[in-house]
């Protein structure tokens, strides 16, 4: 479920450029400073933390079953 919600919202909208993409590419440009850019980063950017964490949490219990 949660990587349709990550690929969805956190790819919206699809064209020209997904909006977490440009985003990410102010951040690092430093052009990143409007209030509703950060909130945009962090509504489209908070699916994909959340999927890497529930990801990294599964690797983690995989790796404790194995041993």
């Amino acid at each position: 479920m949660l990587i349709v919600v990550a690929v969805t919202l956190g790819l919206a909208p699809f064209s020209p450029q997904p909006h977490v993409v440009e985003k990410l590419a102010m951040l690092f440009n430093g052009t990143l400073s409007k209030p509703i850019d950060i909130f945009d980063l962090l509504l489209h950017g908070t699916p994909w933390v959340l999927l890497a964490i529930k990801l990294l949490r599964l690797a983690v219990l995989q790796m404790k079953g194995t041993d």
